[in-house]
């Protein structure tokens, strides 16, 4: 049974007060390892009176996975259209080719949509606008690509609340086919789960670190494997979490009792998973990936 241990006692990156987009809350990751360096792209808030929970993304990079630097400024910004008025939220990258593709929350204080962008650096991002709008499923988060084709087609995770579907596309804005592939199966995740980190390739499948929540609204992550070639074919999923809010900065926040994962990265044997603690604070838990695909 794979648990995960939390790297250091602390967080590995907490808010910049002296800094005015990120001096509230940095949160929900998107994490790539890249010529030799870990790279995060951060959510954001700063709290302003008539303007609160406005969300940016910010850009961080570390040689070793712990001790990170940080841009001044942010590489993704709100506003820039009227779906993305409010924020730009929870981002996933992966590396398709010589980009990065960020699928991404557009919000604009009601409604939450899928938007995508495009960079060659992690740094200068292109916007592609909103993918998949809330008109088909309602208010939708947690999305994510996989980093490569399947069946000829690209394929996207996305949660329409409160379960985790697959959609397929031909280039990638228009979305078709899909499918709910995880329901809530344990008590920890009674209330709804939704995708966390982004799919990663395994020679035994797609591993899929995914959040779950209970009905007393405590975030736990979880653990899943899905077929190859059918990422609609959950192969094995582990009935116990991996990780829940247990330090001080995981229980008390913006958002009391969270752990929540936009990122994670495979180096060897250990995934190293990148977490919200109680949307104020960014964490790193690690675990061997052998105790879940060899159980």
């Amino acid at each position: 049974m794979l648990k995960l241990s939390r790297v250091g006692e602390t967080p590995v990156l907490t808010p910049r007060k002296d800094i005015p987009w990120e001096k509230d809350a940095v949160l929900n990751c998107a994490a790539i390892y890249h010529n030799h360096k870990f790279h995060l792209l951060y959510r954001a808030v700063a709290h302003n009176p008539g303007d609160p929970n406005r969300s940016s993304i910010g850009y961080a990079w570390s040689e070793n996975g712990v001790d990170f630097q940080r841009l001044e400024e942010p590489v993704l910004l709100p506003g820039t259209c009227p779906e993305e008025s409010q924020g730009v939220e929870d981002p996933r990258v992966v590396k398709i080719g010589d980009e990065f593709y960020m699928l991404y929350t557009a919000y604009d204080g009601r409604a939450t949509q899928i938007a995508l962008a495009i960079s060659e650096d992690m740094i200068h991002w292109r916007r592609e606008g909103v993918i998949l709008s809330n008109l088909e499923f309602g208010n939708n988060k947690d999305a994510s690509l996989f980093p490569e084709k399947i069946g000829g087609r690209w394929c996207m995770m996305h949660r329409p609340e409160p379960n985790i579907y697959l959609a397929y596309s031909d280039d990638m804005h228009t979305w078709s086919d899909h499918v709910c592939i995880m329901k809530q199966a344990f008590e920890w995740e009674s209330a709804k789960i939704g995708g966390g980190a982004q799919p990663i390739k395994t020679d035994k499948g797609w591993l899929l670190v995914y959040h779950g929540v209970d009905n007393e609204m405590r975030y736990r992550l979880g653990i899943a494997l899905l077929d190859l070639h059918d990422p609609s074919k959950v192969i094995k999923r582990q009935p116990e979490w991996i990780l829940q809010a247990e330090k001080g900065w995981e229980v008390e926040g913006d958002v009391n009792n969270v752990v929540f994962s936009c990122g994670a990265i495979l180096l060897g044997e250990d995934i190293w998973v990148y977490y919200g603690g109680a949307d104020t604070v960014i964490g790193l838990a690690k675990g061997n990936v052998m105790e879940f695909l060899e159980a």
